[in-house]
């Protein structure tokens, strides 16, 4: 297994396809592996670090899936009396509609939409992330991300994602193969790992962007949590 380069094979959940039901048990245990393995954690610290001392916020999340991590931080923020506000991009149909029967309560607005088509009718959300979504695209695409990401955000940005890594491959093809039912884990959840990225990918990545003050930082289990603020110099 080469792992000096990115693998840019399809995973099943980027067909158009796949069975609902299949799609619902992949993101329960989606979930399941955030909550327990940090990657909402990490979500929620990205969020920390841009939201700085307000009291009232807008995000949103491309590629949102479940809705798992919006609801994480609408959690956070509500033990916090944060007023918050979040909408959910995704261009799964099924992933929105178990999104929508989720978070059934809080200030939640979930659409269908390739994000890059997306019109924000008010005005721009204060923060936008996305949580292992990157690594569905090519290096080329994730500079364009991270553009209109920047362009329609008015605080700043982060991204959560995987850490191209051996002993992140073996250990969630273990992992996945011993207690996943999701027969979509057990075939993405370890290329999700060759189709991440190495510090270099991403530094190479910011550069092409045009970004060249942010935070990248490592984080257990074998994730990257990238910060880019409008408003702080890092």
């Amino acid at each position: 297994m080469d792992f000096s380069i990115r693998s840019y094979k399809k995973e099943l959940l980027d067909r158009d396809d796949i069975p609902f039901d299949a799609i619902k048990k992949n993101m329960a245990e989606l979930e399941f592996i955030n909550k327990y393995l940090g990657g909402h954690k990490i979500t929620v610290q990205g969020f920390i670090n841009l939201l700085r001392d307000k009291k009232e916020i807008s995000v949103c999340e491309i590629g949102c899936g479940g809705g798992d991590n919006l609801l994480a931080i609408f959690r956070w923020c509500k033990k916090r009396n944060i007023k918050a506000t979040f909408i959910g991009i995704d261009i799964n149909p099924d992933c929105i509609s178990i999104a929508r029967s989720t978070c059934t309560f809080g200030n939640f607005n979930f659409v269908v939409s390739d994000f890059r088509n997306f019109i924000f009718d008010d005005k721009k959300p204060d923060i936008i992330f996305s949580s292992l979504f990157c690594h569905h695209f090519t290096n080329e695409d994730v500079v364009s991300m991270l553009q209109w990401m920047m362009d329609h955000s008015s605080q700043g940005v982060f991204i959560n994602d995987l850490q191209r890594h051996a002993v992140a491959y073996r250990s969630i093809q273990v992992l996945t193969k011993t207690f996943s039912d999701s027969y979509l884990v057990k075939n993405d959840a370890p290329l999700s790992v060759l189709r991440g990225f190495t510090k270099n990918e991403l530094k190479q990545i910011l550069q092409k962007a045009g970004i060249t003050s942010y935070s990248l930082q490592w984080r257990w289990a074998f994730r990257w949590l990238l910060i880019i603020s409008h408003t702080h110099q890092f």
